[in-house]
């Protein structure tokens, strides 16, 4: 495991405290799995992104293991396989930390850094960690491009850029103009749930990220 982050300035420390709940479950964890990562996950790709890929939260077997964003559990799956087709990584996804895998003018941060129970951090929680979102956000030099996993993502985005939620509604495939110029895509989060249900297929994830990609090089 590893605590490298390509914005070490924009991190929560690893014993943060901010959340009580979380505390207790990252604790409650460390005596049961005491070689898992269970700590804030940092982010995971290329400091000069023009693509920020925003997702829930680490997967109790997935980041909160591994470290790694999207990686150890079925989420990574899709996600991985969608950014080598198109051209955002290097290297074979393995689901495992020392696959070698790196990304090109990507970076993938969650709107909660810490797992939270049954993957649902409350409100509270999330305005929590949006400090550390907007931080790196913020401090992405060449960043165009938002991609939001989900409706918590898209929220928290949209919160973090001052905007009602009202006028941003999330859907899948939307695109929101936040007043920095820079644009918020929306999609489904690719979690085993959505994927098993087809709700999220693998075309309409490729069409996502083919549409993030012609956004970024017309910006």
């Amino acid at each position: 495991m590893s605590d490298h982050s390509p914005l070490p300035f924009a991190e929560a420390p690893k014993n943060c405290r901010r959340c009580p709940r979380l505390v207790g479950l990252r604790k409650s964890l460390r005596k049961d799995q005491s070689e898992w990562w269970n700590a804030p996950v940092p982010a995971f790709g290329d400091p000069d992104a023009w693509l920020a890929i925003v997702g829930l939260a680490p997967g109790k077997e997935g980041a909160n293991r591994t470290g790694r964003a999207f990686t150890g559990d079925a989420s990574g799956d899709l996600l991985f396989a969608t950014l080598n087709k198109v051209g955002l990584s290097n290297g074979q996804f393995h689901s495992r930390i020392d696959d070698g895998v790196t990304l090109n003018g990507t970076i993938i941060l969650n709107a909660v850094k810490c797992l939270p129970p049954e993957n649902k951090p409350t409100g509270a929680e999330i305005n929590n960690c949006r400090p550390y979102m907007i931080k790196a956000l913020d401090t992405l030099p060449n960043l165009q491009v938002i991609l939001a996993l989900g409706k918590i993502a898209h929220d928290s985005v949209i919160r973090m850029a001052g905007c009602r939620l009202a006028d941003h509604k999330f859907a899948h495939g939307a695109e929101h103009k936040l007043p920095d110029g820079r644009i918020l895509i929306d999609s489904y989060h690719c979690s085993r749930y959505n994927v098993n249900t087809k709700r999220l297929t693998a075309e309409m994830f490729e069409a996502v990220f083919k549409e993030v990609k012609n956004i970024g090089r017309s910006s």
